[in-house]
């Protein structure tokens, strides 16, 4: 959720319905809007439209009301039916763009997980600079490949997707690459909790975080932690990547949200730069971090044992 923050004065109120899925259901609306236009136009009910497609008819009043998104295939017979076919390019750019910032994670892994991580590298290669949040895990392009193991195997396993884990970590480990071109720059910000919460083994988890502290030491890398004893000034509701100027990535349970809205992307600017402001970094933030290692160094040894 978007923290429910005014940036200027710190103030910090209970989350809300965000921007962003104010946005995506306002334009997944618009779209029904326009499908609805294009029924009356052309003198069609709904159950005569749903007639006409083999479709059940509470599918119409679905999409024309925003509560279903269609398909590429929904909207070609949609015009083709209603004799709009002129209509079928600009609504089939307007369902793209909203797939694009909403992305459903089902949708997505259809197909397994290393599609997704190629696609992200395709990303990966047009962004200069990276700027990223995390409250709860460790961000990917950190990850040791036994700790992405892991986080893969609970995708796998939530969404029911193909098991192609081995290939996904191997998509992973070869995006993290970038992190030692000289051309690329990364500013991390992670609370400790992402650090002590039990999202794989102690034994992974503690070469996670030794990795964390290697990674630290590259000139450009920049890794801030935010210690447990922190006053935050913007409450951590959730993480976030902000890619350049240009876009912020925010991860749901169901979905990817995209934002490109400059007052969405500017907000996100100033939220990251507020929690900048109270992470510890180079010393204070690798002593948080061996803090850590030493506490979970005993249950490492039990497990092990």
């Amino acid at each position: 959720m978007l923290p429910g923050t005014t940036p200027d004065d710190g103030m910090t109120l209970p989350p809300n319905n965000t921007n962003s899925a104010t946005n995506v259901h306002e334009a997944r609306n618009a779209l029904g809007k326009r499908l609805r236009e294009l029924r009356h136009q052309a003198g069609l009910t709904g159950k005569q439209l749903a007639e006409s497609l083999a479709w059940p008819p509470s599918k119409v009043s679905k999409l024309e009301n925003g509560r279903q998104t269609p398909t590429d295939d929904d909207i070609h017979g949609w015009t083709q039916v209603t004799g709009t076919t002129d209509e079928a390019e600009a609504l089939l750019a307007s369902l793209h763009t909203l797939e694009v910032q909403h992305a459903e994670w089902q949708r997505q892994f259809k197909t397994g997980l290393s599609a997704h991580q190629n696609e992200i590298a395709d990303l990966d290669a047009r962004t200069k600079f990276f700027r990223a949040f995390e409250a709860t895990v460790i961000p990917g392009l950190l990850q040791t490949p036994e700790y992405a193991r892991a986080r893969f195997a609970q995708g796998i396993a939530m969404f029911r997707a193909p098991n192609d884990i081995n290939e996904a970590v191997r998509a992973r480990a070869q995006r993290q690459e970038m992190l030692y071109r000289p051309d690329k720059r990364f500013h991390f910000i992670l609370t400790e909790a992402a650090l002590r919460f039990r999202l794989a083994s102690p034994e992974v988890t503690l070469g996670q975080l030794d990795r964390l502290v290697s990674l630290s030491a590259l000139p450009n890398v920049k890794l801030g932690i935010i210690g447990f004893e922190t006053h935050y000034v913007v409450a951590p509701w959730h993480g976030f990547w902000i890619l350049d100027h240009d876009r912020v990535m925010v991860e749901t349970y169901s979905a990817e949200l995209n934002l490109a809205q400059p007052q969405e992307v500017e907000l996100y600017g100033q939220v990251f730069e507020q929690l900048a402001t109270v992470a510890s970094y180079g010393r204070a933030a690798r002593a948080i971090i061996t803090g850590v290692i030493d506490d979970l160094a005993p249950d490492a040894t039990e497990d092990g044992s």
